[in-house]
């Protein structure tokens, strides 16, 4: 069993403690600008690096810190092994496709490489092999059916019964010559130089909305526009739908990473396991120590048992597999899926050119942030790109997208019904330091935190995206929507969207 006395108290992100970030003002006016990007993580930093060394007028604003979303929590893994995808995507789209999805992961990594290279990048890049293992007989079949996809493809690839990393496993899938970096080191330098070259940033500036005429106006919180030609939706959940339906072709899950000491050095590799729970496994730089990033736990956003127990679980498969000499280091992640597994990159629809969206990366954000900021600065400078196509959000694929759309907003009417129909009047006054509960004052679901020093918070429950019952995530002290992802703190203010406004505070008696 884990010990959880020795798991850290509070979350915090590796990436974001080991580098020093810039700050930066938040916009206190209107402004005009050529083009406008939401969202400061590997997509709109990347696509404002590629803009602004072109001479184009660019702004970039961010709801929160730079590089405290989803960038800031990633495993940053730079790899075209994306799990188990290749023979399904052949299956559902053709080798064509499916190659080209290959393809535009590599041209990524490529891309990331040259820019270190460009810059004297010092991120902790390093060429490693990506492994796919199982130990359960069931998967076996699946991993050959994945090598015969790796051989239509002419992936690299390698089916072996053993790897680097000392675990148990029957069978495992190799690709060849992928990478991973310390994300945030490579991004700092990328801020600087964009900023060089005339990057405007704006933090704590949240989008809202957008007016479009014939040319783009973002609204802000607090009622600034900002007028421009184009617009960069690079918010992780599009901020502004232009009856794009985001929210009925996605669904939201979250993830769990501890960073741990062990008394084994790390081989080299990055890890993935097949079958569920998912287990990833790969190392980390730390003053000239490995650091192993241990991840997995995967569930959708506000659903599923208390979130602690995910930490607890990789603490103990960590634990049992390699001993715990430290625990360093607990975080978790949350990344959108679409209904075919390919991002939506590009217009946000039809009717909207000059609006892009980049979204649904499916834990993969590296390559796919980078493939979504070239994709969309092409399509700005007038360049032509090879996977635009691919990628376009308009894409309805009948198989297996049909099924998969039924089943999704089934599971959100079920939570909407269900959060509806729960009764609970819990006794605030029975509520320990650091936890939290839903009860009802005055008629309407509340949920009330305790903080360590017995102060309480109210708020309705009632998320403000689709009208949605929250859950308490233990965790991370946070109200989740089990229905489309929206996070907000235990004060009520959004973490995570789609939601734009904050929950109502309630007044406790």
């Amino acid at each position: 069993m884990s010990n959880s006395e020795n798991i850290p108290q509070f979350p915090e992100t590796f990436w974001r403690d080991s580098v020093s970030l810039p700050d930066f003002p938040k916009l206190q006016e209107s402004i005009k600008t050529d083009t406008a990007i939401v969202g400061g993580g590997i997509t709109g930093i990347t696509a404002a690096y590629l803009l602004a060394k072109e001479g184009v007028n660019v702004t970039l604003i961010d709801a929160g810190d730079l590089l405290n979303g989803v960038t800031g929590h990633t495993t940053a893994k730079i790899t075209a092994q994306h799990g188990i995808i290749y023979d399904e995507f052949i299956q559902h789209f053709g080798k064509e496709k499916a190659s080209l999805y290959y393809q535009a992961c590599m041209k990524a990594k490529e891309f990331i490489e040259n820019t270190i290279q460009t810059h004297h990048i010092d991120c902790d890049y390093s060429q490693e092999d990506a492994y796919i293992f199982t130990n359960s007989d069931e998967y076996i079949s699946t991993l050959e059916s994945e090598k015969k996809a790796y051989d239509q493809l002419d992936i690299p690839g390698e089916l072996t019964t053993d790897m680097p990393v000392d675990i148990p496993v029957k069978s495992v899938l190799k690709m060849k010559d992928q990478a991973q970096f310390h994300p945030l080191k490579y991004l700092n330098v990328l801020v600087d130089e964009a900023v060089k070259n005339g990057l405007k940033i704006y933090e704590h500036t949240t989008a809202v909305d957008i007016e479009y005429n014939k040319h783009p106006t973002i609204i802000t919180r607090d009622e600034h526009r900002i007028n421009c030609n184009y617009v960069i939706q690079a918010s992780h959940y599009p901020f502004y739908d232009g009856q794009g339906f985001y929210p009925t072709r996605m669904y939201p899950e979250r993830s769990y990473i501890i960073a741990v000491k062990t008394p084994e050095k790390f081989p080299g590799g990055m890890y993935i396991n097949a079958e569920s729970p998912s287990r990833s496994i790969r190392s980390a730089n730390m003053d000239g120590e490995d650091l192993w990033l241990i991840v997995g736990e995967n569930h959708k956003t506000g659903q599923g048992e208390s979130t602690m127990k995910h930490y607890e679980a990789l603490q103990d498969y960590a634990e049992e597999q390699f001993g715990i000499s430290e625990f360093v280091y607990r975080w978790s992640a949350q990344d959108l899926t679409t209904m075919d597994k390919v991002p939506y990159i590009g217009s946000v629809t039809k009717n909207e050119e000059n609006v892009y969206v980049a979204t649904g990366y499916r834990k993969w954000g590296m390559t796919n942030g980078t493939i979504a900021a070239k994709i969309i600065t092409d399509r700005i400078l007038d360049n032509d790109n090879p996977y635009s196509e691919l990628f376009t959000p308009s894409r309805f694929q009948a198989d297996p997208s049909v099924r998969k759309f039924a089943s999704m907003n089934a599971d959100v009417a079920k939570h909407l019904i269900s959060g509806k129909l729960e009764y609970t009047q819990n006794n605030v006054k029975d509520l320990e330091p650091d936890h939290a509960t839903v009860t009802r004052v005055k008629g309407k679901r509340t949920g009330v935190y305790k903080d360590q020093d017995k102060q309480l918070y109210a708020v309705d429950t009632t998320c403000k995206h689709l009208g949605c019952e929250v859950t308490w995530n233990s965790g991370e002290r946070t109200w989740d929507c089990p229905c489309h992802g929206s996070r907000y703190s235990y004060t009520g203010e959004v973490i995570e969207g789609p939601a734009k406004e904050p929950l109502n505070k309630v007044e406790l008696e």
